[in-house]
């Protein structure tokens, strides 16, 4: 696809019924965790046409970012997860999509509309599979049977109709349970129903306060993020390389060992992780993850 999508999906824009009493329980039995910003915006994660007036269509995108088998890291090093290798993506995939956005301009005139990777209340995996690009699988990340799951999503939002495509229905993880069985802090607690607040992404991410004492030696060494689920899925056989020069990691984030993790000064921290994800976590909360690892 242009810009380098691996491949795209468009639904008529409207209320998500079949997820309202999904989210309204997931959020009641405090799922999100100290995620606080998940309890807001109900209303619009639900309906994109109240996020951006007169809608009529979600075009949803995925952007590979499956790293080449051939990069290799220290052995003991600690890990991260593979989308925060290279470069921040939202940064990344907004300008793509911004691109792509103005193309439609050109080609269908005067259209309005606005464009998200992981930036606004959208419920985008559920976006995702009534575009037909995948199913909600049991460790809640969208699958696609040709792709796996390592790719990030986007949508474009906009007042055009089109002719849409047909949603996934079936299911296609059968009996396996190989994310469930996996996952070190056991947050996968139900078929696609994840527990956040249970998630060492949510801890070594999202969580702004001391990692809870009882999760020690579960970690895996994994301090920002975690792929576990990702990692043991069969459908991932099927993952190919990304070919995006920008999601490479630096040279020097491929030569840290644990020591040079847990030495780690602002200033090494700001020079390795200048345009990536990780920077979220600042150096403080990245520093507070390996002090958790390697007590």
């Amino acid at each position: 696809m242009r810009h380098g999508f691996l491949s795209s999906g468009i639904a008529k824009a409207g209320f998500l019924e079949e997820d309202a009493p999904r989210l309204e329980s997931w959020l009641n039995k405090g799922y999100h965790g100290k995620m606080s910003y998940m309890e807001r915006n109900f209303d619009l994660r639900l309906n994109p046409t109240k996020l951006v007036p007169g809608a009529k269509s979600v075009i949803s995108l995925l952007f590979n970012y499956y790293p080449s088998e051939r990069i290799a890291f220290k052995q003991k090093q600690f890990k991260i997860s593979k989308y925060a290798y290279g470069q921040d993506y939202h940064e990344v995939i907004k300008k793509k999509l911004r691109a792509l956005f103005q193309e439609l301009q050109e080609e269908f005139g005067s259209i309005e509309g606005r464009v998200f990777v992981d930036s606004a209340p959208i419920l985008e995996k559920s976006w995702a599979q009534k575009s037909g690009l995948g199913w909600i699988a049991k460790n809640a990340n969208l699958i696609s049977k040709q792709k796996g799951s390592f790719f990030f999503l986007a949508e474009i939002i906009l007042d055009l109709e089109f002719e849409y495509d047909h949603p996934v229905t079936t299911d296609h993880c059968g009996s396996c349970t190989a994310c469930i069985d996996a996952c070190p802090t056991q947050a996968i607690i139900a078929p696609a129903v994840v527990d956040g607040s249970r998630c060492i992404s949510y801890f070594t991410i999202e969580l702004k306060e001391a990692i809870p004492e009882s999760y020690k030696g579960m970690f895996d060494d994994w301090t920002f993020g975690c792929d576990t689920c990702q990692d043991v899925c069969p459908w991932n056989r099927f993952s190919k390389t990304h070919n995006e020069p920008l999601f490479d990691p630096n040279a020097e984030l491929l030569e840290l060992e644990k020591r040079d993790w847990i030495e780690m000064t602002e200033e090494t921290f700001a020079r390795v992780f200048k345009k990536s994800a990780v920077k979220r976590t600042k150096y403080s909360g990245l520093k507070r993850n390996i002090d958790f690892l390697k007590k």
